[in-house]
């Protein structure tokens, strides 16, 4: 097992994987108590050698780490990588170039809808992984050889995994397909926690654009005041408590401090002043400018048939083409193809159309038809 602590020896380890066609990457984080996930350990495996890098150690110098990186001309290849994507964009402002997510790649592959590290590591590298050290603190030090054992593996049976789904890819002819699913991954507005959007998270039926111009407010601050102090967004205030605000719009302390759970003392303090001006900018937003409900999808009634028969045939066309039914569509993108012929759907684009979008209409406007042979439902096609 190596542990780089240093930031020269760092600097060594990142040159000699520069230079590999790929490397094997996996983090470790707490983020119990924070807004921001905190890195306590980074896994990187070359195709010859494997090494976990303590962020934590004093006065390493990550630099290095971070350009290998940058690196376009070093693919990166991850499992489930959105997390560990968001801690690199975080810390570097940049999200990592050239992504392979094994997780992704195994539902092009067959391996159905969220393969587990683990389920592939069995199947596809021959090993059976340790769960013990899965909710240590890597935050504390020193960290044990089980801790490093484990974290490690993550990245050494990675390679593997790798190996033989790009196999699989190539032979299906499906790497485009993944090179599509990629770009969501490494888009920079995926990964950009902006406060003004902070209140579209909330789920609310309201379609009042005063209480929506509060809520935005409201949202926004509580979102700055979290990433400022770097605390998870309920230890500033509770979702309930932003919403109770933004629904009664308190304009003075004695209204704020009769919110569910907040004190007199919070009120009056600079907190309280705060969240007081972030109520009248909401209140001050001229009319035109106050945010809207996003408009609620009104299907037509009568579609429960159709989309059950629409559902029949995603589950079989996956099954042929031995892809996973959640990276082509889902149940409300089901609905939407049976309410409409253009709907603003994955399933009616690019291969997902070839595989099943075209299909889907066929069978909308009884062109096709579903039949059952013995124990198999089959596509009919009709006159």
């Amino acid at each position: 097992m190596t542990l780089i602590a240093d930031s020269e020896a760092l600097a060594a380890f990142c040159e000699r994987q520069s230079k590999a066609e790929f490397i094997a990457v996996d983090t470790e984080f707490m983020r119990d108590s924070t807004y921001w996930p905190k890195l306590c350990l980074v896994q990187v495996g070359g195709p010859r050698e494997v090494a976990a890098v303590d962020p934590l150690a004093p006065g390493i110098d990550l630099q290095p780490l971070f350009d290998l990186m940058a690196d376009f001309r070093l693919l990166k290849v991850f499992h489930s990588a959105r997390q560990d994507l968001e801690i690199f964009y975080h810390l570097t402002g940049a999200v990592p170039e050239s992504i392979f997510d094994s997780q992704v790649a195994a539902m092009v592959c067959g391996f159905g809808d969220s393969a587990s590290y683990e389920v592939l590591a069995r199947k596809l590298a021959g090993a059976k992984i340790d769960k013990t050290s899965r909710f240590a603190d890597w935050s504390k030090r020193p960290l044990t050889d089980r801790q490093l054992d484990y974290a490690l593996s993550d990245v050494t049976h990675l390679r593997r995994i790798f190996k033989e789904l790009r196999r699989r890819l190539e032979k299906s002819g499906r790497a485009d397909w993944l090179t599509e699913e990629m770009a969501v991954l490494t888009a920079p507005e995926t990964y950009d926690l902006d406060p003004r959007a902070a209140w579209r998270r909330f789920k609310t039926r309201s379609t009042d654009r005063r209480y929506l111009a509060v809520l935005r407010e409201v949202a926004a601050w509580r979102e700055s005041e979290a990433q400022r102090r770097d605390v998870p967004r309920n230890r500033v205030m509770r979702d309930e408590q932003v919403l109770d605000i933004a629904a009664h719009r308190p304009t003075t302390e004695e209204a704020l401090s009769r919110t569910r759970g907040l004190s007199k003392d919070f009120a009056k303090g600079r907190l309280g002043r705060a969240v007081l001006e972030a109520v009248d900018a909401g209140l001050a937003v001229p009319e035109k400018e106050r945010p809207e409900a996003k408009p609620s999808r009104r299907l037509p009634g009568g579609l429960g048939p159709m989309t059950d028969l629409l559902k029949v045939l995603l589950k079989m066309r996956c099954e042929q083409h031995n892809v996973a039914q959640k990276l082509v569509a889902s149940s409300a993108e089901l609905e939407m193809i049976a309410a409409d012929d253009k709907a603003p759907v994955r399933a009616l684009q690019g291969w997902r159309h070839e595989i099943f979008g075209a299909d889907a209409l066929a069978l909308k406007h009884g062109q096709l038809a579903l039949g059952v042979n013995g124990k198999r439902v089959k596509v009919v096609p009709l006159d």
